[in-house]
């Protein structure tokens, strides 16, 4: 398992490949769809963003509520292509990281491509286990859509696996194209 840091220097993102297993430590945040309609539209109206975009990561996810004694609740990954949308432009203005689960569209594997960046899939179902890797969590944007709000993750060996890199490879591309070959080859 590779070990990396947030915010994501560009010799990293090079470096990684469509199916190395990563632990992230550093910053990541949260956002889903309204936040990201939110972060595309202050974008648009060049307003100032709640966080620099630049070598960012935004994990795809709404925590649940902070049990006691808990940095944060339950915080596993939301299907990725929800966000395809905004994706291109937040790319553009400098994120390199997504992490999230499911496959994502043409247009935002391009994106991933031209921009340098990377998408990782984190484990769906998993969320409480996830959680123990996250250190510490703030709220930082958009309160008014409680769980889906942005937050600050501080995480500790995170563990994600790369699905698109920067050469435009694509692990859920890969895995059907085998059990295809697989079953037309009678195995």
């Amino acid at each position: 398992m590779r070990k990396v840091s947030s915010p994501l220097s560009d010799s990293v993102v090079k470096e990684l490949r469509s199916g190395d297993e990563v632990a992230i430590s550093g910053i990541i945040y949260t956002a889903r769809d309204e936040a990201h309609k939110r972060l595309f539209e202050a974008i648009k109206e060049k307003r100032r963003l709640p966080f620099d975009l630049s070598g960012q990561i935004i994990y795809y996810s709404g925590p649940t509520p902070t049990p006691p004694g808990k940095v944060i609740g339950s915080c596993g990954p939301t299907t990725a292509s929800r966000m395809d949308t905004w994706t291109p432009l937040l790319l553009k203005k400098g994120l390199r990281g997504m992490i999230g689960k499911g496959p994502r569209s043409k247009e935002v594997i391009k994106a991933i491509k031209e921009y340098k960046a990377l998408y990782f899939a984190a484990w769906g179902g998993a969320g409480a286990l996830l959680s123990k890797y996250v250190k510490k969590a703030e709220l930082i944007a958009f309160k008014d859509l409680g769980p889906e709000a942005i937050y600050r993750l501080t995480v500790r060996n995170f563990p994600v696996i790369v699905i698109n890199d920067v050469l435009g490879n694509d692990l859920y591309m890969r895995r059907t194209e085998d059990r295809q070959r697989k079953t037309k080859d009678g195995g």
